[in-house]
Order: C-alpha cells, then sequence, then structure tokens
C-alpha cells in the first residue's frame, strides 16, 4: 500500500511539481493550501508524511506545525519543511517541531529520497 503525503503550499505551481515528483515516485498526495487547509486536510484524510512551506496566508508552517503536534494523532507524523526560508532563527524555530528542512527549488531526487527517510 503507498504512503499518503500531505502537501501544504500557498502557490499551486509548488503543488504541482510536489504532486508530480511524489506521485512518479508512488505516493498518494493530498494537497492543502495553507496551514488551516493543511490542518482540516490533516484531520479528515490523514497522511503518514507531510511537506509544509513556511510562508502562507492564514496561518503560517510554523502555526501549522504547532496545530499538528498538538494533535495527539499526528505527535510522531513525520514534518518536512520546504521553502526559500533560510534564516537560521526561522530555521531553529521551525525544527521545533519539522523532522527535516528543504530549500526551494528542490531536487525531485532529494525530495523523494527525504520523504522515503522520514515515512521509513
Amino acid at each position: 500500500m503507498s504512503k499518503t503525503v500531505l502537501t501544504v503550499d500557498d502557490s499551486r505551481t509548488m503543488r504541482d511539481m510536489l504532486l508530480l515528483a511524489l506521485q512518479d515516485a508512488g505516493y498518494t498526495v493530498i494537497q492543502a493550501v495553507d496551514g488551516v487547509d493543511g490542518l482540516e486536510t490533516l484531520a479528515a484524510k490523514g497522511a503518514d508524511v507531510v511537506i509544509t512551506d513556511i510562508n502562507m496566508p492564514r496561518m503560517d508552517g510554523f502555526g501549522f506545525i504547532e496545530g499538528l503536534r498538538a494533535d495527539p494523532n499526528h505527535r510522531t507524523t513525520p514534518v518536512l519543511v520546504l521553502t526559500t526560508e533560510s534564516d537560521a532563527d526561522k530555521k531553529a524555530r521551525a525544527r521545533a517541531g519539522a523532522t527535516g528542512w528543504i530549500v526551494k527549488p528542490f531536487d525531485p531526487v532529494k525530495l523523494v529520497d527525504a520523504v522515503r527517510r522520514v515515512a521509513a
């Protein structure tokens, strides 16, 4: 059975790129457009791995990760942060709840490798 990856990003282009890379690798992909949508989608459908952007409207990636970690069902769900952000303070803040950090633009092969590692 394939693992499910939830992608949370306000950019349609980025969601499409993630969808292609992950589907080609055999993953089931569900998508959300921001942190609020991400938490609702996660509650409704669940996911084995989450990939989230940081800078989004309504609820950013930090709020999304905090909300996800507050849910007992997702306390151990692997979260990869995918962002253009390289600020050390923001990285440290994200690491408090995230499993890993991937910089945009991403290499599809490295992205799939990272998902495989955390989903194992």
